[in-house]
């Protein structure tokens, strides 16, 4: 089933979006989810690798960095936010992660389906 790009752009918006509330908001308000906080990070980070490949097909090493500097700025955010929060650099370790994990998963998957 082909999607249509507005709805794509749309999903890695709202998904950047999201990432970047729950990053900021104060501490004690985002619940805990039961692992460690640079799961979070590289789960989040693979899944915006995978919603932006499949927004920006072919824009691979763009978006990598796009998204390698949007984690940065999170964290120095984090960092200089009075909520509650810190600035990590294994943040920005974990979070590059998931986004080279997001890129090689969604980049198997769209071989995948054109070997279909």
């Amino acid at each position: 089933m082909k999607i249509a790009r507005p709805l794509r752009l749309l999903a890695f918006v709202a998904a950047c979006t999201a990432v970047l509330f729950l990053a900021l908001a104060p501490a004690s308000a985002i619940p805990e989810v039961g692992v460690t906080d640079k799961v979070e990070h590289a789960l989040a980070f693979t899944v915006l690798a995978m919603l932006g490949l499949w927004a920006f097909p072919g824009r691979v090493g763009r978006l990598a960095a796009g998204l390698i500097a949007f984690g940065i700025m999170i964290e120095i955010l984090q960092a200089t936010m009075p909520f509650g929060r810190d600035g990590e650099v294994l943040d920005v370790v974990a979070d590059t992660f998931g986004v080279s994990l997001g890129m090689t998963a969604q980049l198997l998957l769209l071989h995948w389906a054109r070997r279909s």
